[in-house]
């Protein structure tokens, strides 16, 4: 059966379904759904580019500021760092790599964990990281997490977590859902009945009258909610592309941010092959923050790539002393027609005073500020 196949029966026995739902489905549906069948690819050969792609750089400098904070930490013997949405597990194998050549120390004391609910992507996993079996170990879901001091990273997971449709006419906010028809789906509106959802729109700004199309994404905000807790003490990065609160709900955005994507190229329509193509929304780093902080996080650092790795540089000269390709990689990571602006990183905090001083932070400027929080 095609994931389109399995879409329509459950929408012939259902009804129409939230977009959510329907992107929920594509992306994870455990036999057919793009990521979790394992047939996402990443790379020049694939459907879209990471930072990770452009080799192991990426993940020598993060190994860097992981070092850093395991120093400022005080150097603890228990010392975690989770990673999300680890695809085949090459940014944890170029880490790990790295720590275990420049930081003996802390790569005797270092736990890995992968939060990895996909069996396919697990095994795909433990393949890439066979060296590293006595530092890595897996859970299905943050819920299983043992709470935990140390880092939290993840880099483009919450641009391809489900997102409810909304369109607002006349001052007046409908949700989009999705039902079948004679070309394969359609969108039909309907009354905001979520109350969560509903609740959202108080967030956002007023708009125009004429006819306003975005984006709403609870299960960013569940993610956080039930991520903040498991920190003991340390640091939670995340990166992704996305916008401000303001930018994101700016009155020019008519169509919002939603895109399906195969082979580096936007598809026409976020119908098109589903459990084949990728489905990606921005993140609304603003009200992620504001979750975080109700659940006793301290937002520290929200910038650009660009910054946040030059930041690095600046503490880590060694960094940029490589080979010419690792120097072209490095363009690429930084350069702002490349990845240095396409994606913004947010640092969360508990109980760790010195985390603004970190390496990162070093061009971050005021994170509430620039999220517009304060």
């Amino acid at each position: 059966m095609s994931m389109a196949m399995f879409i329509r029966s459950v929408i012939d026995r259902e009804g129409p379904i939230s977009f959510a739902r329907f992107m929920e489905l594509a992306l994870y549906q455990p036999e057919l759904g793009y990521y979790s069948s394992g047939r996402c690819a990443i790379g020049r050969d694939g459907d879209y580019f990471t930072s990770v792609s452009v080799g192991p750089l990426f993940g020598r400098m993060m190994a860097a500021q992981f070092g850093e904070i395991w120093e400022k930490l005080g150097q603890p013997s228990e010392f975690t760092i989770v990673e999300q949405g680890a695809h085949h597990g090459e940014f944890a194998h170029d880490l790990l790599e790295e720590l275990r050549a420049s930081a003996p120390k802390l790569f005797a004391e270092v736990s890995y964990r992968i939060v990895e609910p996909f069996s396919v992507l697990r095994q795909r996993q433990r393949k890439t990281l066979e060296a590293f079996a006595e530092q890595t170990s897996w859970v299905s879901s943050i819920e299983e997490l043992d709470p935990f001091y140390g880092v939290h990273f993840s880099n483009e997971l919450l641009d391809a977590m489900p997102v409810h449709l909304l369109v607002c006419e006349g001052g007046l906010w409908r949700e989009r859902f999705v039902t079948t028809s004679s070309e394969g789906f359609a969108f039909v509106e309907g009354p905001v009945g979520n109350e969560r959802l509903h609740a959202r729109l108080g967030k956002i700004p007023s708009l125009p009258n004429e006819r306003y199309e975005t984006e709403v994404n609870l299960m960013a905000l569940d993610w956080i909610a039930a991520l903040a807790p498991k920190l003991r003490q340390g640091i939670i990065i995340a990166a992704d592309y996305g916008f401000t609160r303001a930018e994101f709900y700016a009155a020019n955005r008519t169509t919002g941010t939603l895109q399906s994507r195969a082979a580096h190229r936007a598809l026409p329509s976020p119908f098109t092959n589903p459990g084949k193509s990728d489905l990606t929304a921005h993140v609304e780093w603003s009200s992620l923050a504001e979750q975080a902080e109700e659940g006793g996080l301290t937002s520290i650092a929200f910038t650009d790539q660009h910054h946040f790795l030059t930041g690095l540089l600046a503490r880590f000269p060694a960094l940029a002393a490589g080979s010419a390709q690792e120097s072209r990689a490095l363009q690429t990571l930084l350069h702002p027609e490349h990845l240095g602006m396409k994606f913004q990183f947010l640092a969360l905090t508990r109980n760790f005073s010195k985390g603004s001083s970190l390496a990162a932070c070093t061009y971050a400027g005021e994170a509430r500020r620039k999220l517009g929080l304060d």
